[in-house]
């Protein structure tokens, strides 16, 4: 069984008008909401055994302070250039691209492509990935080439503002 968390970068900054898109960082809420969301999934149970993100300061950042929650060193993050600013092909390449070795893999990325994404996974849509949503599915795909095609099933949604769903 796979299991794949897909998660919208944490609230950004945008106090700089010459900060270029990419460059642009995560604000004090994005600092806060960051570590917050984490340590549900930890209280979930959820387990994260590789870290995936776009190059994008405010997607790295929010996956460097996942990561921390979850006890791991921040170079252990895997920098995906394509998903910055993503299609849902991408995210399906990414993902059938990963190695079987990992259980359970967390993606951070962008809208809209990354709503986009959620909404082919399973039958449960949505109109908008609040920022540091997370969106998790597990498939009984022992591998992750088959975890689309294996029939992904929900198991939770959780954002900042939602009082906690995955507690």
């Amino acid at each position: 069984m796979k299991t794949l968390m897909i998660v919208r970068h944490a609230k950004s900054s945008w106090d700089s008008a010459d900060t270029s898109d990419i460059d642009r960082p995560l604000n004090d809420r994005g600092k806060r909401d960051a570590p917050a969301m984490a340590s549900r999934l930890i209280r979930a149970g959820a387990r994260i055994d590789l870290f995936v993100s776009s190059p994008a300061k405010r997607a790295r950042q929010t996956a460097e302070l996942f990561a921390r929650e979850f006890g791991r060193k921040e170079k252990a993050i895997r920098f995906i250039p394509e998903l910055y600013h993503a299609p849902v092909q991408v995210f399906k390449d990414v993902v059938a691209g990963l190695e079987d070795e990992y259980s359970a893999v967390a993606i951070f990325s962008h809208n809209p492509g990354i709503t986009a994404f959620v909404n082919t996974l399973t039958p449960v849509s949505l109109d908008n990935m609040p920022t540091c949503a997370v969106f998790a599915v597990t498939s009984p795909a022992e591998c992750w080439a088959d975890f689309l095609s294996a029939g992904p099933v929900f198991w939770f949604f959780d954002y900042p503002k939602s009082g906690g769903a995955a507690d």
